[in-house]
């Protein structure tokens, strides 16, 4: 039986569904331009510029009062100054450049500093992954709880690779290895937010990146803990919008794995 949304997630859910439309559309055409050097980076950038116009017009005809910080055009202050709108509308570009049907759409609410709701939609394969503080975590109205595999070496793990070379993160290969050493496999997928959705999914066990955005993981986090998970920072801390790190996982995964990375 699938589970009723709150009015909120109502507004998030068909924010996501407009603008996924037009991705659909514009996803079907990235195949027509891999030919031309220039066009396909453009075009996504493209894209993705008219999603978030669309989040931010949905979002705004239903809350008008709400601030945004948004990937593509920063910060818009809101006359309600409790609630905040984290935006991706394209998480996972290089994987819509090239075609793979992997990439998402964010939508957080950040409600009086704390992280309160969250929406990540892979319009690809139309799951909509959703989470409301106190709520539970839902996929297409099916109740999630993250992975109860408590031997680590039966345990999948997803991570990012930091872009363009290791010099950001010179320590990235060594986490890397360190755990692959002990699980039984990592993953790289290319979308941080539809990483964490699959944590609270239960479909990986956990997932580690630094070097993201707010807008990277917002939504994301709210899934995991909503499907009873453990966010922190890869200091373990829960400063994970400001370190730009995020270590997420099972309770009784978490700290080993965050024992590993660090």
């Amino acid at each position: 039986m699938a589970h009723p949304r709150s009015a909120l997630l109502n507004v998030m859910t068909a924010a996501a569904q407009k603008a996924a439309r037009r991705l659909v559309r514009d996803f079907g055409e990235v195949e027509n331009l891999q030919v031309s050097k220039k066009g396909p980076a453009d075009f996504v950038s493209i894209a993705d510029k008219k999603a978030e116009d669309t989040l931010v017009k949905e979002l705004q005809k239903a809350r008008p009062d709400f601030g945004f910080v948004l990937e593509e055009n920063g910060a818009i202050e809101g006359k309600d100054t409790s609630n905040t709108w984290i935006i991706d509308p394209l998480d996972g570009t290089t994987n819509f450049l090239h075609g793979i049907p992997h990439f998402a759409i964010s939508i957080a609410l950040m409600r009086d500093s704390e992280l309160f709701a969250g929406v990540v939609y892979n319009p690809a394969t139309d799951e909509m992954f959703w989470g409301e503080k106190g709520q539970g975590a839902f996929l297409n109205g099916r109740r999630l709880r993250v992975s109860a595999r408590a031997s680590f070496d039966e345990c999948l793990f997803a991570t990012g690779i930091p872009f363009l070379g290791m010099e950001k993160d010179p320590r990235f290969l060594e986490r890397l290895e360190t755990v692959m050493k002990v699980s039984s496999g990592i993953r790289r997928f290319g979308s941080a937010a539809l990483d964490l959705a699959y944590v609270a999914a239960g479909r990986y066990d956990g997932f580690w990146e630094c070097g993201l955005q707010p807008w990277d993981m917002a939504a994301g986090i709210v899934l995991v803990r909503e499907a009873g998970g453990f966010v922190s920072d890869i200091s373990g801390k829960r400063k994970m919008l400001e370190t730009g790190s995020v270590v997420a996982a099972a309770d009784r995964v978490h700290p080993h794995l965050l024992k590993l990375i660090k």
